[in-house]
């Protein structure tokens, strides 16, 4: 049962997400729009409501359970960045509103840019991993909460990757073309025609 609600819950994000975007910007009626945009806290409410039920009434703890306290995590630590990259795209199409600006490619605003990304992955993170402590705490010494454990392991591996993706843009910035590359001249048809004929005269004097 909890796998299929995390299967409706992220069906009915994206169902409220477009539908929301849908009303603002199609049929011009931007209360009701963001009125839906704001149901959407509510499917983690009530995933995570169901799972606690769930460990309740004796469920032994297992990796759907974890899989509920991560997809919570990330959820509410990426959810308004998703619905704000989706926001831009619908506004610069049907609303003339400006095009979606691209993440910087080079040098140190890159790195801060991966920052700023690492920084979502390892809130996220922590939220899932807070939340199967609570499931730890709440099942008690009594119940097997290897899963869970498994899961905190996960979460802290993937906080690492984060760190180190972003820390090896900070030590080795990413270079651009007019960064990295010394321009070497070349030398333009007209200046080869003319060395050639240069060449040719020296010759001649000969």
């Amino acid at each position: 049962m909890i796998v299929a609600l995390i299967i409706a819950c992220e069906v009915a994000f994206w169902i409220l997400l477009l539908g929301g975007l849908s009303l603002r910007y199609l049929a011009r009626m931007p209360r009701t729009g963001a009125a839906v945009l704001l149901c959407e806290p509510l499917l983690e409410v009530v995933l995570l409501v169901v799972t606690v039920i769930d460990l309740r009434n004796g469920a032994a703890p297992d990796w759907k359970h974890g899989l509920a306290a991560v997809y919570i995590g990330f959820t509410v630590a990426m959810g308004h960045r998703v619905i704000t990259y989706m926001d831009v795209r619908f506004a610069h199409r049907y609303a003339d509103g400006p095009p979606p600006v691209r993440p910087p490619k080079y040098g140190m605003a890159r790195a801060v840019h991966e920052w700023k990304t690492a920084a979502r992955w390892i809130l996220a993170c922590g939220i899932a991993a807070g939340l199967l402590q609570g499931a730890v705490w709440f099942v008690g010494e009594s119940g097997d909460v290897t899963s869970l454990r498994s899961w905190q392991f996960k979460m802290g591996v993937v906080a690492v990757i984060n760190v180190v993706i972003a820390g090896s843009y900070t030590l080795f910035p990413k270079r651009g073309v007019e960064e990295g590359a010394t321009a070497v001249p070349t030398a333009s048809p007209e200046a080869g025609a003319g060395a050639q004929a240069g060449s040719g005269e020296r010759w001649g004097s000969r």
